[in-house]
């Protein structure tokens, strides 16, 4: 199980200390939500951001570009020292070159897709690609709740390719983790869930212990 809080939800004037209590609470990645307000109807940061919170962390960090034309970006991102790329397949017209390109540039290469596109979609690039992300909600804001059907698909993800890297973003939670994991996810993306509570490091470290 990785638990990768997502900074997106994190205090920004305090990002260092509240990274810091994430991996005092055993988090094992740092997940980055790069939207360009395009693709999604929300703008966060960009590799300038990335590289200082590179400075600050040993954790992976987890780079999920929510941007149109991907390719034009990812090496910029790869410079400021992120380990995993995802792209959405949604977001571009080269999938296979875009993931290719991602490797080339000595990242682990990851593939978005949201709530209403069919696994279809990635199905020729499962053996290229290091990981599935399946956003459980629509992508651009934090605090938004799971999409039930989103389960289902990755059911069907899992037992196409069981040992597939899963990752799910968007409203997991404490009561909400169980039900990802038993679908087969091994990877979670938290938020609010965590960067709203006033323990961070104890509210990283409750997600642990759930399962």
């Amino acid at each position: 199980m990785i638990i990768a809080p997502s900074v997106l939800n994190a205090n920004f004037l305090n990002l260092e200390s509240d990274i810091k209590a994430t991996e005092k609470g055993g988090a094992n990645w740092i997940h980055l939500d790069i939207m360009d307000g395009s693709f999604v109807p929300n703008i966060s940061f960009g590799p300038g951001i990335v590289s200082q919170i590179r400075k600050c962390t040993k954790l992976p960090l987890d780079c999920h570009l929510m941007i149109n034309n991907p390719e034009l970006h990812v090496e910029a991102f790869a410079r400021a020292g992120v380990q995993y790329i995802t792209v959405h397949a949604e977001a571009t017209k080269h999938l296979d070159r875009l993931l290719n390109q991602i490797k080339e540039l000595g990242c682990k290469a990851g593939v978005a897709i949201n709530p209403a596109t069919p696994l279809a979609a990635i199905e020729e690039v499962l053996d290229l690609a290091d990981m599935v992300l399946i956003m459980s909600v629509n992508p651009g804001f934090g605090g938004q709740s799971l999409i039930p059907y989103c389960l289902e698909k990755i059911r069907s993800l899992h037992s196409m390719k069981p040992n597939l890297q899963i990752e799910i973003d968007g409203g997991i939670n404490l009561e909400t983790l169980p039900l990802a994991s038993k679908a087969g996810v091994n990877i979670y993306v938290i938020g609010s869930a965590i960067f709203s509570a006033k323990n961070v490091e104890e509210e990283t470290r409750k997600f642990f212990s759930i399962l």
